[in-house]
């Protein structure tokens, strides 16, 4: 989970020299270690769901009778786990076509697509995944938490569901878009075109925004610090609702969702799994500077929010991709996919049709998610 920032271009660098919060977001960024730190020392204030009645008890301590619920129904899609390594990966298929993958960032999981994958599916066969150790996905065995770690046990999830023969495109929000950078740069033979929405790079940028909200090296603490204070249910509902609120559009994330991400993240071994993530960003900055020797060529559409992010994704990414696509989401926030549904998945349709239906001319706002 990222911040929006307000874009101010450091000399020479086209990255910012001082992350600023953006307008809509300096109460968050600004008081956000306030607001969270009350919110967990008073965690009798927060309301308990009826959703999130049945994992009160069970998370309350780090053991194995803490579960994640059933991964939630979606009209349309089949899911399952699909074994790798010794672990397994949840995932959600549906559609006919080229594959298109979607990976989710954190504090979520692969539901913040719901709201697209339908459209989706009409030109692609959709395979949303929850990151390993996220939602129904088990927690890896061993430590491999880095962007690399992880599109490797994603490309074994692809081959084992039969797509590992065929080039596929990805789409990847926040944390997810790195991952799907660090899939095409082990992959780039099998990976058509990629699109990432509202992030930045480790070594190209990301550092320079951990000043911008408290979580970020809030997260990246010693689990006695970061799983010490996040401790139980109220305490992580709490946590959560603050980085709920990196929107623009404020009733864009519903009740429905809230309580599907609360129950998600309920376990303590998912919760210490989402800061894992965190944790391995020096090893990310390491890895990005160490294997970036040439740019890539893959088509890549870099999206940030109006509000948001902006050109600053798109800025990041062109220091290791050649062929980078700047698409600006009108008037959303850091959740595009909950803000404006129609809008990303009419640009990406648009930007991941390999041939024929895609038009010479885009329709009126869209001319940026052409490839």
């Amino acid at each position: 989970m990222f911040l929006r920032v307000k874009r101010k271009a450091a000399a020479g660098a086209g990255l910012p020299r001082k992350v600023i919060p953006a307008r809509g977001w300096r109460l968050y960024a600004t008081g956000g270690i306030a607001v969270a730190l009350a919110a967990f020392g008073t965690v009798t204030a927060v309301t308990a769901l009826p959703a999130q009645a049945a994992h009160e008890t069970a998370a309350s301590a780090k053991d194995n009778t803490c579960t994640v619920p059933p991964s939630h129904y979606l009209a349309g899609f089949t899911q399952g786990n699909v074994a790798v390594s010794g672990d397994s990966i949840h995932y959600v298929i549906g559609g006919a076509g080229p594959a298109l993958v979607l990976l989710h960032g954190w504090p979520i999981t692969w539901w913040e697509f719901h709201t697209i994958m339908p459209t989706l599916a009409k030109n692609f066969t959709v395979i949303a995944f929850d990151l390993p150790g996220l939602g129904n996905s088990t927690v890896p065995t061993g430590d491999g938490f880095t962007d690399a770690d992880t599109a490797t046990l994603i490309h074994e999830a692809i081959d084992a569901l039969g797509y590992g023969t065929e080039n596929i495109s990805i789409l990847g929000h926040d944390s997810g878009g790195n991952i799907a950078y660090a899939y095409a740069r082990l992959y780039p033979d099998e990976v058509n075109r990629i699109m990432v929405i509202e992030t930045a790079l480790n070594g190209y940028g990301l550092e320079s925004l951990y000043g911008a909200s408290f979580h970020f090296l809030f997260n990246m603490q010693p689990p006695s610090v970061t799983e010490g204070i996040v401790n139980n249910v109220k305490s992580s509902d709490a946590y959560l609702n603050y980085l709920y609120h990196f929107v623009n559009k404020p009733n864009a994330i519903t009740q429905q969702d809230r309580d599907i991400w609360y129950a998600d993240y309920a376990c303590p071994a998912n919760r210490e799994a989402g800061y894992d993530y965190y944790r391995a960003f020096p090893k990310d900055e390491t890895w990005d500077l160490a294997t970036n020797k040439t740019k890539l060529t893959i088509p890549l559409a870099a999206m940030g929010g109006q509000d948001s992010f902006g050109n600053f994704t798109a800025q990041s990414f062109e220091h290791v991709d050649s062929n980078v696509h700047t698409i600006i989401a009108p008037d959303s926030g850091h959740y595009v996919a909950e803000e404006d549904p129609g809008f990303l998945a009419e640009c990406a349709t648009l930007f991941f049709t390999p041939t024929g239906p895609v038009p010479e001319t885009a329709p009126h706002g869209y001319s940026a998610c052409l490839p």
